[in-house]
């Protein structure tokens, strides 16, 4: 087995990976876009509101989390370090629509993606600034910016490193990836490209258990090359044969999955391996870590302890449509209560009227009598991705449906 590495991509001129010296500046521009003094008063009263005949929870792991918060400090960070600089991010540096649309407010660009406005990677100049979103990109990508010759701030998140080294790892070995994604999304093909970085590494992306249960099929002989090449054909390496890549497997994720189903699928797989190879066998043959991150994990288990504290009557989720994290909190949500998952406050329109994306279909709905009258307990939560002013702006809303001012009961 050739287990040598690739030509790895060029040292950029310039590269970033721990800030760039200006912290204190971007903490305070940080408090001034995104703090919250709602948020704040939750905190200090046990994560409760009660007003206007609604008793609001809060989760108590909710928002921001490390990772995500880092990735918009460098951008602020780099905004004051290169004043004069055309900076651009490779494409979304979170998965908020608040948070991209300050970016563009402070003169940063889109080189990818529904914000990109003309310039892309192709038109970077050596003094340009680029910024790599907290998902990270693929090496080929880093290839490319490292040889455009422009300055390189790196936010990539340190969970989704972890899991690079994991795959990385895998491909040196021998064993191909399967990893537990959305083969569109961005962090996946970041992990996925970390596979071929050796001659003879794989990949291949489940999206659920029943996809792993169609893997597992063929890996017990009761399904056929054909089958799992049609399946599989946007979610496999170049040069992916079933047949002699699925010998030696090792499970990875997308830090943002739902842990249960992870760790669901990685004993699916292992008990298939199980069957193929034998005790003895599946020792040598079979690999699994759990990479969820720890963030992903705290708000997933708030979420719970809240639902299964409190009877609640409506839960809110608030964060990007397209953001993994806060679309796995919905579902979570989902099995306990009402829930409707929102990108903005003003999707509650008004007691009859809400604006949501329900769990597993595409398009935004409008639902009517969502608030219930009288006395109403309401959860609230919001994915890594969302700031606290949109956490707060939520429950100011949703005492205006009710005829309060918050900022005027809470005296802020």
């Amino acid at each position: 087995m050739n287990t040598t590495l690739l030509t790895p991509p060029a040292a950029p001129a310039q590269y970033f990976q721990k800030g760039l010296g200006l912290k204190a500046l971007a903490q305070d521009l940080l408090e001034r876009d995104y703090h919250s003094h709602v948020v704040d008063y939750l905190r200090a009263h046990n994560f409760m509101l009660q007003i206007a005949g609604m008793e609001i929870h809060l989760a108590q792991e909710f928002g921001f989390c490390y990772g995500v918060d880092r990735a918009v400090e460098y951008a602020y960070q780099a905004r004051s370090k290169f004043p004069e600089r055309r900076i651009f991010l490779t494409g979304e540096i979170i998965h908020n629509p608040h948070v991209n649309a300050r970016m563009l407010e402070m003169g940063i660009g889109f080189l990818s993606g529904e914000y990109k406005n003309g310039i892309g990677i192709e038109s970077l100049k050596p003094e340009d600034v680029v910024i790599l979103p907290a998902f990270g990109v693929t090496v080929a990508e880093f290839k490319q910016l490292a040889e455009a010759g422009c300055v390189l701030v790196d936010t990539t998140c340190g969970s989704v490193l972890n899991v690079w080294k994991r795959v990385e790892q895998y491909a040196r070995e021998g064993f191909t990836s399967v990893i537990h994604g959305k083969y569109h999304h961005e962090e996946t093909k970041a992990t996925s490209s970390q596979a071929m970085k050796y001659p003879h590494g794989h990949y291949l992306i489940v999206r659920n258990m029943e996809e792993t249960a169609a893997l597992c099929d063929f890996i017990v002989g009761q399904s056929s090359r054909e089958k799992i090449m049609q399946r599989f054909v946007n979610a496999i390496s170049a040069g992916f044969d079933p047949d002699l890549h699925l010998q030696k497997i090792g499970v990875a994720n997308q830090t943002t999955m739902l842990s249960s189903e992870s760790l669901a699928i990685a004993g699916r797989l292992k008990k298939a391996m199980l069957e193929k190879h034998g005790a003895t066998g599946v020792a040598t043959n079979f690999r699994t870590f759990d990479t969820i991150c720890s963030a992903t994990q705290d708000r997933q288990d708030a979420i719970i302890k809240m639902l299964t504290a409190n009877q609640l009557d409506v839960m809110i989720v608030i964060g990007g449509y397209n953001s993994s994290n806060t679309t796995h909190l919905a579902a979570l949500a989902s099995q306990y209560t009402k829930t409707y998952h929102i990108d903005d406050p003003r999707c509650m329109i008004n007691p009859e009227f809400i604006r949501h994306k329900p769990y597993g279909q595409t398009e935004q709905v409008e639902t009517h009598d969502w608030l219930p009258a009288g006395m109403v307990k309401i959860g609230l939560t919001a994915g890594a991705s969302t700031p606290n002013n949109k956490i707060g702006e939520a429950i100011a809303c949703l005492a205006r449906l009710r005829e309060h001012d918050v900022n005027e009961w809470l005296k802020v």
